[in-house]
């Protein structure tokens, strides 16, 4: 007689796992990358590559030698999307020393020091971002202008993000001439991160993972659309603030929105929870770039909510089945 094994409930499966999805992520991703190629050629594709394989490496290496684990994990494709996300982040010519330093703090510190996928409070790409934003400001905020295929040597300009600041701050509305069209924006004709430059690949690729059903629309479209409002309000009240539009669709938002902020481990479990957590991003996002320091706002909101996932998920989650509600 063979010996029959049960296992606990919940019995069905999806299909899903780590490796599928990570890998998901990435091809919702590739609109993106070829559109930084497309717009700017040479440098982006050395930022890039130098991103991802510094990533895999530091993961490995970290693994093996100093976390002693056999099963490696560079094979589930996060390590991989670490550096695609990182390398988005940064302009496209960046020395590579700094963006090696990016990786070695985004593997080693935002993920590994935690335990590794799954364990880290924050989007370990975030993390290596803002720590180069802080450390290196003025590197980390030279745009090259869009269209130049080069790694050195290329012209950079203000991006929409700088421009919109400085209106804000001198309280000149005609600065605002200066901003490309939101079709300009829309499509990629503007300075800016590697992942900031085209609205429509990021959107594309976001279509595809509501698609495969990789994440919900409840923080992307939360995101969005309280940026959207609360930047109407200024706009409608102060013609020195730019038009809601031209807002959602200016720096990292939809980056951000779309890709950084539904990370499964950083991120609410809930809807509800998700819709809260989207909407403080948005919030928090439009008071940075309008009064903050920093002419972007987006990744400092989804870092700072990364820490409130947790009580989040504490005080907005579903009644047990069975459970008696205390009054």
């Amino acid at each position: 007689m063979s010996k029959l094994t049960i296992s606990l409930s919940p019995h069905v499966h999806s299909g899903d796992s780590v490796q599928k999805n990570m890998y998901g992520v990435i091809v919702a991703l590739v609109p993106a990358l070829l559109a930084s190629l497309w717009f700017f050629g040479l440098g982006s594709a050395i930022v890039l590559a130098t991103s991802v394989v510094s990533c895999v490496f530091f993961e490995w290496a970290i693994t093996k030698f100093i976390l002693h684990r056999d099963a490696l994990t560079i094979t589930d494709g996060s390590a991989i999307l670490t550096g695609l996300l990182l390398g988005f982040n940064l302009p496209s010519n960046l020395p590579l020393w700094i963006i090696i330093i990016g990786a070695l703090v985004a593997i080693g510190i935002g993920k590994m020091t935690f335990g590794g996928l799954g364990q880290n409070p924050f989007n370990p790409a975030l993390a290596g971002r803002i720590f180069l934003l802080i450390s290196f400001p003025v590197q980390m905020t030279t745009w090259p202008v869009s269209g130049q295929l080069g790694y050195v040597d290329v012209e950079t300009a203000a991006t929409p993000l700088a421009l919109m600041k400085q209106a804000i701050k001198s309280g000149d509305a005609s600065v605002l001439n200066e901003l490309p069209s939101s079709i300009d924006m829309l499509i990629g004709q503007t300075g800016g991160c590697l992942g900031e430059v085209s609205a429509l690949a990021l959107l594309i690729g976001g279509c595809y993972l509501l698609w495969k059903k990789i994440i919900t629309w409840h923080i992307p479209v939360s995101i969005i659309l309280t940026v959207f409002v609360l930047s109407g309000i200024f706009y409608l009240c102060d013609p020195a603030y730019a038009n809601p539009c031209q807002v959602v669709l200016s720096g990292g938002l939809m980056l951000g929105a779309i890709f950084m902020a539904t990370d499964y481990v950083t991120s609410p479990m809930t809807a509800k929870g998700q819709l809260i957590y989207g909407v403080a991003i948005g919030v928090i996002t439009v008071l940075i770039r309008d009064f903050g320091a920093y002419p972007e706002g987006m990744s400092f909101a989804i870092f700072i909510m990364n820490g409130f996932t947790p009580i989040i998920n504490n005080y907005v989650k579903p009644k047990r089945f069975g459970e008696e509600v205390k009054k």
